[in-house]
């Protein structure tokens, strides 16, 4: 049966009118996110993780419900609007209802099936802290100061307590709202680097390339061949896993030698970017045998400092 198409309809697909600002929709987010973790574990190499993880954003999932974060005021807006700079820059805009969301995440981590018993002695101290030690944990994690292996430890717990919060503070925005930045690279709300990017399906965004933010799961549009992290439109390559399928490639860059993945939903529409981004662990085994350094990490699999950091190429 044929569907009569209504204006609202028409111009959702219009294309020559792409959405600059994908602003995210916490419960659903992290349920498909949970779910492609779980998904993606089957078989793969570091599964236990994956579902471990899966538990984290299921745990999120149900705190995005009930979460209530401050919106931005207008003169906030206004300001970052004027300078093109980001509207709530992460580790300087962090809402107090992060440590209650910390605290449902970690009674749902006591209760949950995955936990790695190494994994325990951490959710233990992250509850013994005191509220001005986890503030200043928080501001680490978010600017990338991950001291020694206890804060990589916390860290992937403190992340997931983070991003519930800014997703439900970016969701409270119109796009509007959000400003032209410089540079491009960083996420216009929060001012974090992108985890990776993705290739989205469906109506006017259907194939458009859009980055995503690791911390509050902002997307914004940036057009396909160019670097996610130096903005250079030459040398931009892929490379993938040999036998591999194309679902989430490496995207590299001559001109400032990171990488950085880009994960297409047109070749699977269940593909979720931070997500298949961590569960492909061996294209980033194989881009290290390259002379390309990773551009962002995953924000839920802290390993170490990256080589290159979003303001690299602006230094």
């Amino acid at each position: 049966m044929q569907r009569i198409l209504q204006p609202g309809d028409i111009e959702s697909l219009d294309r020559t009118n792409p959405q600059r600002i994908r602003l995210p929709l916490p419960v659903q987010l992290f349920a498909e996110r949970a779910a492609r973790l779980e998904q993606k574990a089957d078989g793969n190499p570091i599964a236990d993780y994956l579902r471990f993880v899966a538990q984290i954003v299921r745990a999120q999932q149900k705190a995005a419900a009930s979460v209530q974060t401050a919106a931005p005021d207008a003169d906030l807006i206004a300001q970052a609007q004027e300078h093109s700079m980001p509207l709530l820059p992460a580790a300087s805009h962090i809402d107090p209802v992060w440590q209650d969301v910390l605290m449902q995440l970690l009674d749902a981590l006591d209760h949950a099936e995955h936990v790695p018993e190494a994994v325990q002695p951490t959710l233990q101290s992250l509850r013994t802290m005191s509220a001005e030690e986890r503030d200043t944990l928080a501001r680490r994690v978010l600017v990338g100061l991950l001291t020694d292996s206890a804060d990589l430890a916390a860290a992937p717990v403190v992340m997931a307590a983070l991003q519930v919060t800014f997703a439900d503070r970016a969701s409270r925005l119109q796009e509007s709202d959000v400003p032209y930045t410089d540079p491009a690279s960083i996420c216009p709300v929060c001012a974090t680097a992108p985890v990776a990017s993705v290739i989205r399906i469906g109506g006017r965004d259907a194939g458009l390339r859009y980055l995503h933010c690791g911390t509050c799961a902002t997307e914004w549009h940036m057009v396909r061949v160019k670097c996610s992290h130096c903005e250079s439109t030459k040398g931009v390559r892929y490379q993938k896993v040999d036998g591999g399928d194309e679902t989430v490639l490496a995207e590299t860059c001559d001109v400032c030698h990171t990488y950085r993945k880009i994960t297409n939903q047109e070749k699977d529409p269940f593909a979720e970017p931070l997500a298949d981004d961590l569960a492909t662990l061996m294209l980033d085994l194989l881009m290290s045998e390259t002379d390309f350094a990773r551009a962002s990490i995953n924000p839920l699999l802290p390993m170490a400092e990256t080589d290159a950091t979003p303001d690299d190429h602006n230094a």
